[in-house]
């Protein structure tokens, strides 16, 4: 276990950090979940709105760190698509 008074900051902020990066993930996946029941239920200006809501999520996402670039890109691309393809 932790010996020196830095390594265990390094716990204590560690832990701090892992609380506040867990629930920048929930806010992110509430508002992907918003967007998913909207196109599930068919609901084309519901989940656009809702689409325009998720993406300064995912971009906050990435600069916080808490996301890789990538996976914030695939998911708008996957939720973009999914919209546009409905009818």
């Amino acid at each position: 276990m932790a010996n020196t008074p830095q390594a265990k900051k390094r716990i204590r902020r560690n832990e701090r950090r892992a609380e506040i990066n867990g629930i920048r993930v929930g806010r992110i996946r509430t508002f992907v979940k918003k967007v998913e029941a909207a196109l599930a239920s068919g609901d084309k200006p519901a989940a656009t709105e809702a689409l325009a809501a998720v993406q300064p999520e995912l971009a906050r996402g990435v600069a916080r760190g808490v996301l890789h670039r990538n996976t914030a890109s695939r998911k708008f691309a996957r939720l973009t698509k999914a919209l546009s393809s409905l009818a």
